[in-house]
């Protein structure tokens, strides 16, 4: 059993220039969730983000945005988890993940930052590795120098649509991982793909 968790962040970088790009999939991700939940994302200044507070599977719970930019999310991360004193351990990290095929979710506990920006700060800035990760695949292009044109570009109709269909799998096993059963949300979410 793992902690209760607190806080769902979405990763992405802020403007039209990018909301369809594949290094958005953590904002689709809490954007979709908070669609479901009926609740909308504000403005605020204090965490660099846009946030909102929701119930989830009966909990209390912050959905939040950085709008820093990709390689400073980790500001937004500690602003708001030192403002309400969470717990690392309570936090989830919604993120693109390269090494991932399209449209495969893979639910983490820990571990490093793998090369991904957004998590190499997030974990600089809060001083730990702790927290949980729920990897959305966006697939590898094949070559090194080819990354950053992939993740930055524009994805497919057909990626996007299997991104979207990740995205609800993982958010209906949401409850279990908000309670902190977080080795039967990972047993149900990576039989359904693989």
């Amino acid at each position: 059993m793992s902690a209760r968790v607190q806080l769902i962040v979405g990763l992405g970088n802020p403007g039209k220039d990018y909301q369809d790009t594949r290094h958005n999939a953590g904002f689709w991700f809490v954007d979709e969730l908070a669609r479901q939940l009926g609740v909308s994302f504000k403005s605020e200044k204090k965490f660099q983000a846009e946030a909102v507070r929701c119930h989830l599977a009966g909990e209390e719970c912050w959905l939040l945005k950085p709008q820093t930019f990709m390689n400073h999310s980790g500001q937004s991360v500690q602003a708001l988890s030192n403002f309400y004193k969470l717990p690392v351990e309570s936090i989830l990290i919604v993120h693109d993940e390269l090494d991932l095929d399209v449209g495969v979710v893979r639910l983490k506990d820990g571990g490093g930052h793998g090369g991904h920006n957004g998590l190499r700060d997030i974990i600089d800035k809060i001083g730990s590795n702790s927290f949980l990760r729920l990897r959305i695949g966006i697939g590898h292009p094949g070559d090194k120098s080819r990354v950053t044109g992939h993740v930055l570009n524009k994805v497919s109709m057909d990626d996007r649509i299997d991104i979207e269909r990740a995205i609800d799998s993982a958010i209906v096993e949401l409850p279990l991982i908000m309670s902190g059963e977080v080795q039967r949300a990972m047993n149900t979410l990576h039989s359904k793909s693989s």
